[in-house]
């Protein structure tokens, strides 16, 4: 059974296999913890996944979050983020959302981009896409279109057709 961490895991019902950490006591997690603080509470190379929905807007230092959740994840582990799009008002309408992503946000964790020395984390982006909300052909038509096409997306027409969130599938790579 694989091991998985939720990170900003909020009221969730307790799994055999889940670690639940949130800064909220209120939230009932198994570890509260500030994620701007660290090192994190675990053993390194201790989980197979862990997830991070809506969360790493809020931090303080992205660098610093990716380099510890790194540290805890095995070799080929996989690191889930969900967080809102730039474009979206959801991005703007929580005043403790610090930062406002997009497509390309994680890049700089791997090999291949020019800013990679930013952090000694290193992720494969195993997938990511631009989701979009609306009527089923708005989420259809426009997550099928603007993920083929990102760049053109968010440089010309994300404030036409705002999205919803950005969902990032990342690997691991020690």
């Amino acid at each position: 059974m694989k091991k998985i961490l939720s990170i900003g895991s909020g009221i969730s019902t307790p799994q055999e296999n889940v670690t639940r950490l949130d800064i909220s006591e209120e939230a009932a997690p198994d570890v509260v913890w500030d994620l701007n603080n660290g090192p994190y509470p675990f053993e390194s190379s201790s989980f197979d996944i862990i997830e991070c929905y809506d969360v790493i807007e809020h931090v303080e230092n992205i660098p610093f979050v990716m380099g510890e959740c790194f540290r805890l994840l095995k070799c080929k582990g996989i690191f889930e983020i969900t967080t809102p799009h730039f474009s979206s008002a959801n991005s703007f309408i929580d005043p403790t959302h610090r930062y406002h992503l997009s497509y390309y946000s994680m890049d700089c964790f791997s090999d291949e981009h020019e800013y990679s020395y930013y952090s000694k984390s290193r992720y494969r982006i195993l997938e990511r896409k631009i989701m979009f909300d609306g009527n089923i052909i708005r989420k259809w038509f426009c997550t099928k279109l603007f993920n083929r096409f990102p760049k053109f997306y968010e440089t010309r027409l994300a404030w036409i057709f705002p999205a919803w969130f950005i969902y990032f599938k990342l690997e691991a790579v020690k």
